[in-house]
């Protein structure tokens, strides 16, 4: 979906919780596997507040806002995130996709362990490669609709967001250095997510369930699309913005491919 102006009948505002802390982006050996992983100081998190009420079908007018508002605006183009310095030019629409968002635990990736990619040992089974001589099963699986393996995870799950971020994890960045077994991939797909989304308990039922909207989100100023990238830009420059309705809590979730420094 896609908004052209904000000509709402109430808008949201937008507060920054700088006190708001990311266990991925303080934990040293996740860092460390960041860096591994040419993420470190491209793959963020920042959080903010708001002021009214959010339900789903409000999201494209809420990202519009988010983008649009003074308080994110400033926040985002601070020095050490110079990656947002085209957002002082004004937002003049948005795209907006709800990606699903139901897992409460890691059983999704369990077909992984016993269909050939992943060894006994944890280990990744290699695969032949014409121009990635270090090409493997795991990423076969991901991103080549041919691969025998790729089936394992179905097109729905495939759109969880859950899977997504696995997905973005075990792709990395410009210049990753692929693990050679599965675990760390898993166990921070596991933090990030447990960082990221808020779940509740039935107070009868006792079932746990996710009460977060997770927004994949772009916006587009006078010349085009501007953030995270643009369209032609590699798949693994992504923004989310991860909605908590009861706290009233957001957060922007995002990766810019790349090398170096902003």
């Amino acid at each position: 979906m896609a908004g052209e102006g904000c000509e709402f009948e109430k808008t949201f505002t937008f507060s920054c919780l700088p006190s708001k802390k990311f266990t991925f982006l303080q934990n040293r050996e996740m860092l460390s596997l960041l860096m591994k992983w040419s993420m470190l100081g491209r793959l963020s998190a920042q959080a903010f507040s708001f002021d009214q009420s959010f339900v789903p079908y409000n999201s494209e007018k809420f990202a519009h806002c988010f983008f649009t508002d003074s308080n994110v605006i400033s926040s985002l183009c601070k020095a050490e995130t110079r990656a947002w310095v085209p957002l002082e030019k004004p937002i003049q629409s948005v795209k907006v996709e709800v990606v699903p968002c139901s897992k409460v635990s890691i059983d999704l990736f369990d077909p992984i362990y016993s269909c050939g990619i992943v060894r006994p040992s944890g280990h990744i089974v290699k695969c032949f490669h014409e121009v990635y001589p270090d090409y493997d099963e795991l990423r076969q699986m991901l991103v080549d609709e041919e691969s025998e393996h790729y089936p394992i995870i179905s097109p729905g799950e495939r759109q969880e967001f859950l899977f997504r971020l696995f997905k973005h994890l075990c792709l990395g960045g410009e210049l990753c250095q692929y693990e050679e077994t599965i675990e760390p991939y898993i166990s921070t797909t596991k933090q990030i997510y447990k960082d990221l989304i808020s779940v509740q308990k039935d107070q009868e039922t006792k079932k746990i369930s996710v009460v977060t909207t997770v927004l994949k989100v772009s916006a587009f100023n006078e010349s085009g699309p501007c953030f995270p990238g643009r369209p032609e830009e590699e798949e693994q420059t992504f923004a989310y913005l991860i909605v908590d309705p009861f706290k009233r809590h957001v957060t922007l979730f995002y990766h810019i491919f790349g090398i170096g420094d902003f």
